[in-house]
């Protein structure tokens, strides 16, 4: 059974520039994180926003430059990564099984940098099939934790779960240079972490209502939709809605904390791991 991940991918600069920490983080993966190469890779990420959930289902994923005025070598890299339409075809059947109306399988569209930047990384071999997600910016984080929770299955098969937004989002704070992260910005990432790591999800899904900080960090949530779906996927069950078979024989699902650094000032990369009580107990 495959834990589940939110990874803060913070700017695509993380693709060329050596001096970002996350870089290294990600380049490590493979020999600190996850060893075993999964079978199947599904990103959801804060760059493909649509009305409704959208899986990609192509043959091999084209890499999408979806930003602006960065250094032209950024715009030479690739990630040739084959696609699933198997993958998706099963996540749009989950989805679909559980309530979501109107999944939608893209035969078109490749990897946003919110995907293909920490996968270049993660797996440069590009030789893991890999299917991407969207978020739905107008509805809740409760949705997407239903999102979490109904492709929960997928972990049984094999299926890395990763969602890929940030811990702290907010393009108009961003400042150069190599200072010390901002009060408001280092507030809500240790909120963030003590809230997940000590099991407080129904707080973390309610984020905008209990986080200090939370409309500076995120003016608006899809950077840390993709984690609520990390957090249903791996059975983190928000008390008020807790079981004894969500509980199951060793407690609930835990989150811990495996990467935090801070660049521009108040752009958190702060990471998380979600383990199932299943693999607690190995």
């Amino acid at each position: 059974m495959m834990d589940t991940f939110f990874i803060s991918h913070g700017s695509p600069m993380m693709s060329i520039d050596e001096s970002v920490p996350a870089r290294r983080f990600l380049q490590s993966w493979r020999s600190t994180v996850l060893s075993e190469p999964p079978k199947a890779i599904l990103v959801i990420s804060a760059h493909w926003d649509t009305a409704a959930p959208a899986v990609n289902a192509v043959v091999r994923n084209d890499t999408i430059y979806d930003f602006y005025g960065f250094p032209k070598p950024m715009y030479q890299l690739k990630y040739p990564a084959p696609g699933s339409p198997e993958l998706a075809k099963r996540v749009q059947e989950l989805l679909t099984t559980a309530g979501f109306g109107g999944v939608q399988v893209d035969s078109q569209r490749g990897l946003d940098h919110g995907a293909w930047v920490p996968l270049m990384l993660m797996y440069p071999a590009a030789d893991i099939p890999v299917c991407q997600l969207s978020v739905q910016s107008q509805s809740s984080p409760f949705h997407h934790y239903n999102m979490g929770r109904a492709l929960g299955p997928l972990r049984d098969e094999g299926v890395l779960i990763i969602g890929s937004g940030s811990a702290t989002h907010n393009l108009r704070e961003l400042r150069s240079g190599t200072g010390h992260p901002v009060q408001w910005a280092t507030a809500f990432s240790r909120w963030l972490t003590e809230a997940l790591t000590t099991g407080q999800f129904d707080n973390v899904i309610r984020f905008e209502e209990t986080a200090p900080f939370a409309r500076r960090a995120h003016p608006w949530p899809e950077h840390l939709l993709p984690l609520h779906v990390a957090l249903g996927a791996a059975g983190c069950t928000p008390a008020a809605t807790e079981t004894q078979t969500d509980r199951g024989p060793h407690g609930i699902a835990q989150a811990t904390l495996i990467h935090d650094s801070f660049t521009n000032g108040s752009l958190s990369y702060a990471s998380y791991r979600f383990s199932s009580p299943h693999h607690l107990s190995l």
